[in-house]
């Protein structure tokens, strides 16, 4: 009997021994991860709200899907495009608008979060032909260079003026029973959640101080 080791097998055999069991493997293997994955739900099974805003003064009524965040509803809704969005994580600040006089990240907080609120976006502090004190302060002062962050860092430069008038205390306040010192200290931990890429952190300081009427 011929031992079947001894049976001669060219490298051609080989290939097309390899390419039969691999067809065949594909044929049997389960469906890709793109062929088993469900089907998008249609559009009408997304949950969708009515949300009425005060935005700038004006109450708009706006009719959402649930997952709109209130950047995207004054950016894409309301074709409010001053307030910028940036990282779009809450990091730079570029979407700061004012919200029932606190400053928020605008990308951080869903739209329907906020029935009723009175929103204060750069459009409502002022216009170019009557500009807002904190905005002719900016202007002044050159505390902006290529201008992404301005809105948001005008915008949360007027609520910090407010948190120090009311007496709201930050990581920096010696006395957290005293009323806080408009200091470049408190300023600067006050706006640190506004990042100004082009480093014009000392103008936007001399901005602020000069609508407090003090000087850093």
């Amino acid at each position: 009997m011929n031992n079947p080791l001894d049976t001669p097998v060219s490298r051609r055999d080989v290939l097309i021994a390899g390419a039969a069991s691999a067809a065949a493997g594909a044929a049997n293997a389960p469906a890709t991860a793109a062929e088993a994955a469900p089907a998008p739900a249609p559009a009408a099974s997304i949950p969708r709200a009515k949300v009425t805003l005060n935005v700038n003064g004006q109450a708009r009524a706006l009719d959402l899907d649930t997952r709109t965040t209130l950047l995207d509803a004054l950016r894409e809704h309301l074709q409010l495009t001053g307030t910028k969005k940036g990282c779009d994580h809450g990091q730079c600040g570029a979407c700061t608008v004012i919200v029932d006089g606190r400053r928020i990240n605008s990308c951080l907080s869903l739209a329907v979060m906020h029935e009723g609120a009175q929103v204060t976006t750069i459009e409502g502090l002022g216009t170019p032909q009557r500009l807002h004190a904190m905005q002719a302060a900016f202007v002044k002062h050159d505390g902006y260079q290529c201008g992404y962050c301005t809105p948001g860092q005008i915008c949360s430069a007027v609520a910090v003026l407010d948190e120090i008038n009311r007496g709201i205390p930050s990581h920096v306040s010696a006395d957290l029973t005293a009323r806080p010192l408009l200091s470049a200290e408190e300023l600067r931990e006050r706006m640190s959640g506004n990042i100004c890429r082009c480093g014009a952190y000392s103008n936007i300081i001399d901005a602020i101080t000069e609508v407090a009427g003090v000087k850093a």
